[in-house]
């Protein structure tokens, strides 16, 4: 059974740093696209961030682009989510994403096979 699991969220100052995990078991993930999307109240979920197999192509939203950054650790089958500078309208449920584009990063939700079950980040003024 496949499974993603989110760590790390919180509450959080404007301005201040959180850092969120996923770690994946039940299949490896290394050979695939790894991701974060993010869904606040009453909107749409949205793409975050998304690291390509190899951890050599990485792609942002514009909204988040200069102050998060991912990463991903394959030995570990655990991708990382560091936000900085964080503002209000961060504030979401955080969903893991894995099971990607083979080779490229995906942007889409339709485009990842697994999704974890979220982690709330609320960012107050």
């Amino acid at each position: 059974q496949v499974q993603l699991e989110e760590s790390g969220g919180g509450v959080v100052q404007a301005g201040g740093s959180l850092k969120i995990s996923c770690a994946a078991s039940g299949r490896t993930f290394s050979s695939f696209a790894m991701g974060w999307f993010r869904q606040a109240p009453g909107k749409e979920r949205e793409f975050v961030a998304a690291i390509s197999w190899s951890g050599s192509m990485t792609y942002y939203s514009d909204s988040v682009k200069g102050r998060f950054t991912i990463s991903r650790d394959t030995a570990k089958n655990t991708v990382y989510l560091q936000m900085s500078s964080l503002k209000p309208e961060d504030t979401a449920v955080y969903y893991c994403v894995g099971g990607g584009p083979p080779i490229q990063v995906g942007v889409r939700g339709d485009e990842y096979e697994y999704w974890g079950q979220g982690t709330q980040v609320t960012v107050s003024s």
